[in-house]
């Protein structure tokens, strides 16, 4: 099981961490700096620059963290948070399935992040080299960072964007 646990916060940790320096720095052909806060702009966010550095220093540190099996239910909350937002914000219209700019992906990436915490990182992780690991882990730990991802999400996604302007209904 550890070697299993292993395996999928290195991959998932690593894919999140590249994401996230597409976003940051224009990696591996990303949109950068520019690109990324002017489709946070699109998206309607109150400071599409803050956003861009949250959700892309989110991602690359909370998918090393994860990968390294370090701070684990903070790498995981990191995962969690830009995924259930880009849920709310970009991909719930679009449906469920990434073909059509669904989120099925992110439900993935929210999965893995409750259950790797639930889990726990694993023998091979450095929570576990520095005595860490079975203090942050169980069902209480995986549900109560799914709890505060749910609500840090919730409010970058109402409070961190400006609210559509009303529009008149035809008469």
């Amino acid at each position: 099981m550890d070697y299993g646990i292993l395996l999928l916060r290195v991959v998932v940790g690593t894919l999140v961490a590249a994401h996230g320096g597409r976003r940051l720095f224009g990696w591996f052909g990303g949109r950068g700096r520019t690109g990324t806060v002017d489709y946070f702009a699109s998206l309607g966010y109150r400071a599409p620059q803050l956003a861009w550095l949250l959700v892309g220093a989110a991602e690359v540190a909370g998918g090393l963290l994860l990968a390294l099996g370090l701070v684990t239910p903070l790498a995981a909350l990191l995962v969690a948070v830009v995924a259930l937002s880009a849920i709310a914000v970009a991909r719930w219209r679009a449906g469920l399935f990434v073909s059509h700019g669904g989120f099925e992906l992110d439900v993935v990436l929210v999965t893995v992040a409750t259950a790797v915490t639930v889990a726990g990182p694993g023998r091979v992780s450095l929570d576990r080299l520095i005595g860490w690991d079975d203090r942050w882990s169980g069902v209480e730990w995986g549900g109560g960072m799914l709890a505060l991802a749910l609500a840090l999400a919730f409010l970058g996604s109402t409070l961190g964007r400006a609210r559509p302007e009303a529009t008149e209904l035809p008469a």
